[in-house]
């Protein structure tokens, strides 16, 4: 699996508590309500022990936890654990609404916050002041951020191997690595990208990468390409590998311009990538029948190629070296950036700022009549309101009805016909109106 959509959730804030000193001989204590936890967030981390999103095939919803409620004697609540969902090295997160990229994670150890929690609610030991020495409110906890995410996985290779099926791509990729591939002289016996991890000269090594099922027609969905060509985009360089013997394809120039062709329209990016030609099979033709079809591929093209049989080994050493000549520079450079970015991480530590939400201070509402007598106000503010405070609490509801006044609510209700003796509802609490 390489795409995934999952959804992610940050938990929720704890509650404020109402609460008031209790001690031996102490008549009134004040209030001595703590605030609630801040609420767990959801964080991505890339990894090198995971190469495909197959964990996200039946586990798509993925939840923080939650603050837990403030407590007496001013006790904070205890934050909620923050979850770490780990993905594979290439993977691009994208907000599934608005298909925005909120991270390309190329490099291990990377972190990304997807969902924070939601801010704890203060309690009401906070509330006290000179006029009110007793408060009985307290805030409800924030509801952390909600997102669907789609998980994307581009292949980290150095080299992609291209070409039409049965030219001899995982014979290849099975002789320079150590990659278990399943060889066989049907096509599309590739099934899914191959990699394989090429131990070069001094030490250095590289990534390949076998790209099956490009076909005339790939990138608008035929074959298997269109699932796989994003996988070539990583990649440094692309080996392009055509069948000079005849005996699979017989025009190796016909099939070279149709994979450009495909590489083209799916990306631009991809027919700009630096390239090496590859004439496989080499070994089912006599000196003379090789020069010959050799030469006619240079002059028909006017682009060199580079005789191998996978086979049989012939050539694959000097294949090698012009694959590591191509992407040494970039593979070194990036070594030297993974090195200083996880020296780096190891001393930053992750900071994550809870969602914080404050009500409206100036809003608009209206009234809706649902029948003689019986009234509700509604509007957004209203809303963010009452999940901020409790509207059950004495102390919480006169804060809650003085906004609303001072946003005409007198004036309001009267426009609307109310008159003494009705019942307005606020959110789910019934009133009764009293000019």
């Amino acid at each position: 699996m390489d795409e995934a959509i999952i959804k992610v959730e940050g938990g929720k804030g704890g509650d404020g508590a109402v609460s008031f000193r209790r001690e031996k001989h102490v008549e009134r204590g004040g209030p001595d309500g703590g605030d609630g936890g801040n609420g767990g967030s959801v964080i991505i981390k890339s990894t090198i022990n995971k190469n495909t999103l197959i964990d996200f095939r039946y586990k798509r919803v993925f939840r923080a936890g939650k603050g837990e409620n403030g407590r007496n004697k001013k006790r904070t609540g205890k934050s909620g654990e923050n979850l770490i969902i780990e993905v594979p090295v290439g993977t691009c997160i994208y907000d599934k609404q608005t298909d925005e990229l909120i991270a390309d994670l190329k490099f291990p150890e990377q972190y990304v916050i997807v969902a924070a929690g939601g801010k704890g609610g203060k309690g009401n030991a906070r509330f006290a002041t000179s006029t009110l020495q007793v408060p009985k409110i307290s805030e409800k906890g924030v509801l952390g951020e909600s997102k669907t995410l789609k998980l994307v996985l581009k292949i980290l290779a150095d080299v992609g191997l291209v070409g039409y099926p049965n030219v001899g791509k995982s014979t290849l990729i099975s002789k320079i690595s150590s990659a278990k591939v399943e060889i066989a002289d049907y096509p599309f016996t590739t099934l899914n990208p191959n990699l394989g991890v090429v131990k070069y000269k001094d030490g250095n090594s590289f990534v390949v990468a076998d790209i099956p099922g490009l076909i005339e027609g790939s990138h608008e969905g035929k074959g298997l390409g269109d699932q796989f060509l994003r996988h070539i985009e990583r990649c440094e360089a692309i080996v392009h590998i055509v069948d000079i013997s005849g005996l699979e394809r017989n025009d190796p120039v016909g099939d070279y311009y149709v994979i450009r062709n495909e590489l083209k329209n799916f990306s631009p990016i991809l027919s700009r990538k630096k390239e090496i030609i590859v004439a496989n099979k080499i070994d089912l033709l006599d000196k003379r029948e090789l020069e010959t079809r050799l030469k006619d591929f240079q002059l028909r093209t006017g682009k060199k190629i580079t005789p191998i049989s996978a086979y049989t080994g012939e050539n694959v050493e000097i294949l090698l070296n012009k694959m590591w000549d191509l992407i040494k520079e970039e593979k070194l450079e990036y070594l030297n950036l993974l090195a200083k970015k996880l020296k780096a991480q190891e001393k930053t530590k992750i900071k994550i700022e809870p969602v914080k939400f404050e009500p409206d201070l100036y809003f608009k509402m209206s009234v809706i009549k649902w029948e003689d007598g019986t009234f509700e106000i509604i509007g957004d503010s209203i809303d963010k309101l009452l999940s901020r405070y409790d509207i059950y609490q004495r102390d919480s509801r006169i804060l809650i009805l003085k906004t609303l006044e001072k946003n005409g609510l007198n004036k309001l209700l009267l426009n609307a016909g109310v008159k003494e003796g009705d019942t307005v509802y606020i959110g789910d609490f019934a009133f009764e109106y009293i000019p």
